[in-house]
Order: structure tokens, then C-alpha cells, then sequence
């Protein structure tokens, strides 16, 4: 895969921060700076394996030897253990992602006591999101947190995209979510908003389709999950 291709790939331009790296490291980070110009990783560390170095770039991660003269994508697995050592590294990565987000940069349905956060990146005229959000108070009534991020899959200047827009700009964009959700017409709006650095994120988390819900854990659920079964996954993943 050609380096451009590689960056693309990856969606990481809104997601990078830079970091202070050791004097081992160096090796690394320079090759990464003439390989993908402009791109600071946020951590490079070492692996269990020797000479081969983890690097996070937002979401995302892959592996460097430590001469940073070659690059390898895909999952770390511990055999002994049976345990695979990329995951755990790219859910933290995707949390830290939705957190650079903020949640004044998301529409918020809050239950009266929040026991489980769960982002749902939702397109206004996608079918299971729609049967989502009717659920709405089934989530909330199980004391699941619903954090919602844009990502309207026909793409920016859509009829969907516009419609984002329109609710992130209403006066009340919970209730503009609601109505807009239920097939009913919105004025049309403009103001600074944050539906394309969504739809970056959603990109680099490797969404296709939606409703995608990613677990406050980190985990990806891709498509419409109803209430009951959310609330024991969601359980499940708290206690391990």
C-alpha cells in the first residue's frame, strides 16, 4: 500500500497530538515524520516483542520495528495466554478519540441516573437509526447515557448532512433530533458545527453503516442494538 494510501486509510488528521518521546524512540518518530509528513503520533512504546514498537495515531495503531524501517498492521496476539494485546490498545484509543470530542460537541439524552454511556453515531435518515431513537426512553429508562455524533453516510452537501446541520443549529437540538428523527421538516440552518469532525471520527473508527454504537469501554457495536440487550452487554463489559 502506498504511503498516501496508508494515510488515508487510516483518517487520522483530526485526531493527532503531539508528545514528548524519548531518545530510543527517535529512530521512529523520524521515520514517521518523512513517511507521513504533518502526522505527530500520540504515543510511541514498546511492545513485549523486542524492536517492535506500538504507535497511536488517534483511533488507530500499528507497529514499527524499532530502526522505524518497516511498518505491520493488524493484531498483536499473545499465544501462551490466548489473549489479543491490539484491542484493549485501540478501545482506549477510541475513547480517548470520542473524549478529544467532548460531550458539549455531542447531542446528550441523559436518563435520570446514568449507569452506562453509550455514542451513537446516527444518521437522521437511516431506518435502524430511526427505530432507535423512537426506543429512546427504553435506553434511558435502563439508565443508558445515549451520546450522539453525526455521521450521515451520503457525505457532506447530502440532504442528510444539511439536515445535521440544521439540528446542531436549532435552538433545542435534542427536541430538533427528536422531530427530525420522526420524518418531520426542519428550518433550514447554519452555524459553526461539529458534523464533520464526526463524520472524521466515525471514518477512522472504521464506520460503514449506521447506527454505530461504540461501548464506554471502547467496543464497537455496529448496528442497531435494542435497549435490554444493550443494558446486559454494556453490564457484561463492566464487570469483566
Amino acid at each position: 500500500m502506498k504511503l498516501s494510501r496508508f494515510v488515508v486509510a487510516l483518517g487520522l488528521s483530526s485526531f493527532l497530538a503531539t508528545t514528548v518521546v524519548s531518545a530510543d524512540q527517535k529512530s521512529i518518530r523520524d521515520a514517521l515524520k518523512q513517511a507521513l509528513p504533518g502526522m505527530e503520533p500520540d504515543s510511541i512504546e514498546p511492545t513485549k516483542i523486542k524492536g517492535l514498537y506500538e504507535v497511536m495515531l488517534g483511533p488507530k495503531l500499528f507497529y514499527v520495528s524499532e530502526d522505524g524501517s518497516y511498518l505491520i498492521q493488524g493484531s498483536l496476539i499473545d499465544i501462551k495466554a490466548r489473549r489479543d494485546l491490539t484491542e484493549p490498545r485501540l478501545a482506549e484509543g477510541r475513547i480517548n478519540a470520542l473524549n478529544k470530542v467532548g460531550t458539549a460537541n455531542m447531542i446528550v439524552f441523559k436518563p435520570q441516573t446514568t449507569k452506562y454511556v453509550a455514542y451513537v453515531f446516527t444518521d437522521i435518515d437511516c431506518g435502524y437509526c430511526r427505530k432507535l431513537h423512537s426506543e429512546i426512553k427504553q435506553y434511558l429508562d435502563a439508565g443508558i447515557e445515549i451520546r450522539y455524533l453525526f455521521f450521515p453516510r451520503a457525505g457532506e452537501d447530502s440532504e442528510s448532512y444539511k439536515k445535521a446541520v440544521s439540528v446542531w443549529c436549532a435552538g433545542n437540538r435534542n427536541e430538533a433530533l427528536t422531530k427530525a428523527k420522526k420524518g418531520e421538516s426542519l428550518p433550514e440552518k447554519t452555524c459553526e458545527n461539529p458534523v464533520s469532525q464526526h463524520m472524521a471520527l466515525g471514518s477512522a473508527l472504521g464506520a460503514s453503516g449506521t447506527p454505530m454504537i461504540v461501548t464506554d469501554k471502547g467496543s464497537i457495536l455496529p448496528g442497531y442494538v435494542p435497549a435490554a440487550q444493550l443494558s446486559q452487554l454494556l453490564s457484561h463489559e463492566n464487570k469483566a
